[in-house]
């Protein structure tokens, strides 16, 4: 069986853990965690990086620094990971979700604007597949109307929009390292802040409301419960296996993308023949080959083609059900406007196995299956 995806592993990680044992210091910001967050810092060109346990919470912590009050609203697309959602309403704040671009399957930037009310605090963009959403015109909006802006880059580690790193244009960028992303940690994320002023106050957030990240800087001589918080800091274990691929970083980045151009390369014709879609990558954004999918004709269409993969032995998936639809997303949110390409766009999606590791014959293969299934 292709599995779908198959965790990142260099060969370093299990010694850079050891390293860390033999340091005595497992319990987060040691010399691993310094590690991965300058390299993340230089990388980005972010103001500060900051690792924490999970995107979910990276998002959490964004939330709370966005200072989103009970009643407020946060827009974003519905096409997107519940982490999103979840993190403001939490809060007490009410997502309001609009339609996706069905080229890029991100929020359109030109319906934000009609759903700004005076309730408005959050633009929440989702840069999705490491494809970036259209940053210019979501910070003008923006800064005409006076909200803040969190990117979801949870996908978007090494892509860029028109030279800018994703995570870094917003206010505060959320990037994810989770078993299925191009870098990975099992469960692990990073908080991208834009400002120095934003800096200690996210600190005393990650550590549990204290102004201890002073205190270990020697900057006070004792820590004290200065906010609210929680522990969003990982251990030094997981920054240890990141670090192992985060020197790697290019060399994973370059393998993805040329199997994602593989694959674009391999079922190109299919399109041409209007069969399938393949992913649209706008000429000033640089992606990061995280997912390659297809778009069927339809739900059912999508379903027999997994069977028939199945049956070949490979593993394809389809991603999310959009968030309006779901009974929380009910519940807690609404959309604004017409669903014209979110349901119907998600419902012909399919992801395709991508991982560092993946060989070009099996790429080769899946699309020979591909096209088996559609020459019938």
């Amino acid at each position: 069986m292709i599995r779908y995806n198959v965790p990142p592993f260099t060969g370093k990680e299990m010694d850079y853990i050891r390293q860390a044992v033999e340091n005595q210091k497992i319990c987060g910001d040691g010399e691993f965690t310094r590690r991965c967050s300058e390299w993340i810092e230089r990388r980005t060109g972010t103001a500060k990086c900051l690792l924490t346990t999970s995107c979910t919470h990276a998002t959490e912590m964004a939330a709370l620094l966005s200072g989103v009050q009970p009643g407020d609203e946060v827009i974003m697309p519905s096409f997107n990971f519940v982490s999103a959602a979840d993190a403001f309403v939490l809060r007490g704040a009410v997502p309001v979700f609009v339609d996706i671009r069905p080229d890029t399957m991100n929020i359109d930037e030109n319906l934000i604007e009609e759903a700004i009310t005076e309730k408005t605090r959050v633009l929440l963009p989702i840069h999705y597949a490491g494809v970036g959403a259209e940053m210019d015109e979501i910070c003008e909006i923006a800064g005409r109307h006076g909200l803040m802006v969190i990117e979801d880059a949870a996908q978007g580690m090494m892509a860029s929009y028109k030279g800018k790193a994703l995570g870094t244009m917003g206010n505060f960028g959320c990037f994810s390292f989770h078993e299925t992303k191009n870098y990975s940690c099992g469960e692990g994320g990073a908080l991208l802040i834009r400002d120095e002023k934003d800096v200690e106050e996210a600190e005393i957030i990650r550590e549990k409301g204290t102004d201890r990240s002073k205190y270990y800087r020697g900057q006070v001589d004792k820590y004290r419960w200065q906010n609210y918080g929680s522990s969003y800091l990982p251990s030094e274990l997981n920054a240890a296996y990141l670090y192992a691929q985060l020197e790697l970083a290019e060399e994973i980045n370059e393998a993805r993308r040329g199997l994602w151009q593989l694959y674009w390369q391999e079922l190109k014709p299919l399109e041409e023949t209007g069969r399938i879609e393949l992913p649209y990558v706008p000429g000033h954004c640089t992606h990061n080959g995280h997912i390659f999918y297809l778009k069927t004709a339809d739900m059912q269409e999508r379903t027999a083609l997994i069977d028939f993969l199945k049956d070949a032995g490979i593993l394809a998936v389809f991603h999310y059900v959009p968030l309006h639809s779901a009974p929380a997303g009910l519940r807690f949110g609404r959309f604004h406007g017409k669903d014209r390409y979110t349901t119907r766009e998600s419902e012909r999606l399919l992801r395709l196995p991508m991982y560092y590791g993946l060989k070009e014959e099996q790429v080769r293969y899946i699309c020979t299956k591909v096209k088996e299934f559609y020459g019938r």
